[in-house]
């Protein structure tokens, strides 16, 4: 598995879409950090950046690789490997290099910047973490997607779709439900409905840790009597971690039982 890793990681790397992706936050961290005084809305504004962008490029490498590496794949297939190291070492490498250029691209920046000097640090710490475990998330999600469906018009077709329903659609059918419900105690399932969407998790610890939640109003109270404990923020590691492991586990059973 290590050597597919490590050739995938490598490809993608030379890869002009890799530096592209590198570039577009090199820059965009120096024009937020050299023209903003303040850091925590330099920082915000990544959240929002990443938040969106992070999910969809993950999606989109995830599946146009899988896609465009069918060949090798069927050439590796031929080999005595396991299948789940094949496509474990894709993924992996797939991601890995996504998230190598984002942290180079936001981290050289902020070095430069003298962030770590200040305490900020710990607010771009968690913009980081967060991105990376988006990245991960999203590129798990969309391997279980190609590797489901052999048709390629289909396997993006249904890639944008998930994200278009976790990054815009579900905010709108949890606010509905929660202006439909608000008679009720909603505290527990506004907590609940929070960790199942990836992206609202990660958007929710990063508001709360820049210590703004009473933009949210009484959502944000709730949000911050949870979150803002240390079990909360172990709670809500413990399911992005779970939102990376169940869709890599998937692919490990789908890659076995898959006939190729």
């Amino acid at each position: 598995m290590l050597k597919i890793l490590k050739y995938s990681f490598f490809d993608l790397i030379r890869s002009r879409w890799s530096y592209v992706y590198f570039a577009f936050y090199l820059l965009l961290g120096i024009v937020l950090l050299f023209l903003n005084n303040d850091l925590s809305k330099a920082v915000i504004t990544l959240m929002n950046v990443i938040i969106v962008l992070v999910p969809l490029i993950g999606t989109i490498f995830g599946v146009m690789y899988y896609y465009n590496s069918r060949e090798f794949t069927e050439l590796l297939l031929a080999q005595p490997l396991k299948r789940s190291s094949i496509f474990l070492g894709q993924y992996l490498g797939v991601a890995l290099s996504l998230s190598l250029s984002l942290i180079l691209g936001l981290g050289i920046p902020f070095v430069f910047y003298g962030l770590f000097k200040s305490t900020a640090i710990w607010d771009f710490s968690l913009l980081l973490i967060t991105g990376t475990c988006l990245t991960l998330i999203f590129t798990a999600l969309a391997f279980n997607i190609a590797l489901s469906n052999e048709n390629k018009i289909k396997g993006f077709g249904y890639a944008i779709l998930l994200w278009l329903f976790l990054a815009i659609v579900y905010d709108g059918l949890f606010l509905m439900t929660l202006i439909l419900f608000e008679d009720y105690p909603l505290d527990k399932l506004s907590l609940f409905g929070t960790m199942l969407n990836p992206i609202d998790l990660s958007r929710t610890l990063i508001l709360l840790k820049l210590d703004i939640s009473a933009l949210l109003g009484y959502t944000g109270a709730v949000f911050k009597q949870f979150f803002g404990t240390i079990f909360g923020l172990i709670v809500s590691f413990v399911m992005l971690i779970i939102w990376i492991a169940l869709p890599v586990l998937r692919i490990v059973y789908k890659s076995n039982k898959k006939d190729f």
